[in-house]
């Protein structure tokens, strides 16, 4: 059976496939979701951040180093001798999010839905005393103001102004979408997932440029492992939403907001009209 992607085909009996970012998209805005899962019309996307895939990327072997064997170094200095990095035959597939769809990816088929609902997972932390499992999801930055914020639970939580802008929300989002993805596959993971956030250094840094070998350059880090309680209890909604956004919606919805490709479009409108 051929797989179902991209625009949504209404006679296609294979499980629709929807990325964590599709349904962070919905989230964020139907209209926008709308256009590009039944209309095809996507849009415009932002550069790829190679240095930040660059930062996964060597997380990834500095747990790979020690992966269901012990904790690392810096579980250890966080507090987590009870964990270690999993071990898991597909645990380098889960991590393809290009392929999330593909045989032995971290996806689950929603049988409600025929939706396969699914993305690319940094790392998985097993509790080496009970065998649960923690989501983990590695996170670069660089804070350039005159002072960085504490690397703590206040990094990543929802502003206490409700009316400023919350830019992590998708973060932790994420995190939700992925321990309910784990739960559906049979796993036992805890609501406590985990942010490895590496924080890029510049104001006591006197350069990059290595003094010996000018050819090579160095970046330091600060680095904090963040704890977040999770709610998966909205992502099952969330599915049922999509399946009746690309199934019987036939007018675009409303943008949100605080959509600026709705705001975007709404401007432009208002020129040529």
């Amino acid at each position: 059976m051929a797989r179902h992607q991209g625009k949504y085909k209404p006679n296609n009996p294979a499980p629709y496939e929807l990325s964590r970012t599709a349904i962070e998209k919905m989230v964020r805005c139907e209209a926008c979701f709308w256009l590009e899962k039944v209309k095809g019309v996507k849009t415009p996307g932002l550069p790829g951040f190679n240095l930040n895939t660059n930062t996964d990327t060597l997380l990834k072997k500095d747990f790979d180093a020690v992966r269901g064997r012990e904790p690392h170094a810096l579980m250890e200095a966080a507090g987590l001798t009870h964990l270690r990095p999993f071990w898991h035959e597909d645990i380098a597939k889960w991590a393809e999010s290009m392929h999330f769809g593909a045989e032995g990816r971290f996806h689950f088929d929603h049988p409600e839905t025929n939706i396969r609902f699914g993305g690319g997972l940094d790392d998985v932390w097993e509790n080496i005393e009970t065998g649960e499992l923690h989501i983990v999801d590695y996170k670069s930055t660089a804070q350039l103001g005159k002072e960085s914020k504490p690397l703590d639970e206040t990094f990543i939580a929802a502003p206490l102004d409700a009316s400023e802008p919350d830019y992590k929300s998708s973060y932790r989002r994420q995190m939700d979408m992925y321990q309910w993805i784990a739960r559906q596959l049979g796993f036992e993971v805890s609501d406590t997932g985990y942010f490895v956030y590496v924080d890029g250094q510049h104001r006591e840094e006197s350069g990059m440029l290595d003094g010996d070998d000018p050819w090579q350059a160095w970046m330091r880090f600060n680095v904090s492992v963040i704890p977040y309680e999770g709610n998966d209890s909205w992502v099952e909604d969330a599915l049922r939403r999509a399946k009746y956004l690309v199934s019987e919606v036939s007018d675009c919805p409303e943008h949100a907001p605080g959509c600026e490709h709705g705001q975007y479009l709404a401007r432009v409108l208002e020129v040529i009209q």
